[in-house]
């Protein structure tokens, strides 16, 4: 059996129905309102900052996914995330199974440097320390030996259905409404998005591949690494309208920041957007040749067909 540990955001749902499609139909899901994504998955509520939930959840599984995500709050990523990391890690040790923990890139450094897997940490923020935190525990743990586990780590996503991003808010869900899209600090600096589907087909490839444990892996992205500039360009062919954006400069943050507690939240995610921020996904085309990786092109016509089915 194969557990996904919350299961129930577009990283875990794509993640099970991948399985589903070419691993196993023995598939767990656990949250804390797990709900079935395919229909021979079982399901398991549960509440994974208590230990014994934890070791409940994971019982009897050959791999578990760690694909939990919290709302965007330092306060509560402090208090809960590394506690329901440590939870999983006993809980796997007690049941003899192997982790695979994704990850993103808050741990980095945001500046012009090219981020591969052997990147220091430097982390800028509260959220960000709690990312590396988590990060060295699972590294501890794979060098002592004591847990079989494996990092899958993503740049920011963009994708369908229920992904959330800084991207899709600002451009895709602006033209869903048809309003002006927004872009953060410039226009003009080179991007690595992940689409969210290939994020989830990738963790489950390197989750079912026993030697690509004991390691951290940049899942896949499309090399071109295209500006904000060059996206909307792009979606504006696609979408057959001229797509009208405006940059907003980060005083503008600062002021928000001051009334709404959500855009406070991301002003420490603000340096890589005046940045090139590239994300080098070289280890994991050298050992997964094959895999199929989306074009900004495809993943943005399949948002379109989402968003205006029939159009």
């Amino acid at each position: 059996m194969q557990t996904i540990l919350g299961a129930n955001g577009q990283i875990g749902e794509e993640l099970a129905r991948e399985l589903k499609r070419n691993f196993t139909s023995d598939i767990r899901i656990v949250s804390r309102d797990a709900k079935k994504v395919n229909d021979t998955d079982k399901v398991f509520s549960a509440d994974l900052s208590v230990r014994e939930k934890a070791i409940e959840a994971v019982k009897g599984s050959e791999i578990a996914y760690f694909t939990l995500g919290l709302p965007i709050s330092s306060d509560l990523w402090e208090k809960q995330f590394p506690l329901i990391l440590q939870n999983v890690i006993d809980a796997c040790k007690i049941n003899g199974t192997k982790l695979v923990f994704f990850d993103n890139t808050y741990m980095y450094p945001q500046d012009d440097r090219i981020l591969t897997e052997e990147t220091v940490f430097a982390p800028i923020g509260r959220k960000g320390v709690v990312r590396r935190k988590m990060a060295e525990i699972l590294l501890e743990e794979i060098q002592s030996g004591a847990l079989e586990a494996v990092i899958c780590r993503a740049p920011e996503f963009y994708g369908p259905g229920k992904t959330q991003s800084i991207t899709n808010t600002l451009v895709f869900d602006n033209i869903k409404e048809d309003k002006k899209l927004k872009v953060p600090l410039s226009a003009g600096k080179k991007r690595s998005l992940i689409w969210t589907p290939d994020a989830s087909r990738a963790t489950a490839l390197i989750g079912n591949t026993p030697d690509a444990f004991g390691q951290t892996w940049h899942l896949p992205v499309d090399k071109s690494h295209p500006t904000y500039q060059e996206l909307i360009g792009m979606a504006s062919g696609i979408y057959a309208k001229d797509l009208k954006y405006s940059v907003i400069p980060k005083w503008i943050f600062r002021i928000g920041s001051v009334f709404n507690q959500k855009i406070k939240e991301l002003l420490e995610l603000l340096p890589r957007y005046e940045h090139d921020n590239i994300f080098d996904d070289s280890k994991f085309r050298n050992r997964f040749p094959d895999f199929q990786v989306t074009s900004y092109k495809q993943g943005i016509e399949q948002i379109k067909n989402e968003q205006f089915p029939g159009k």
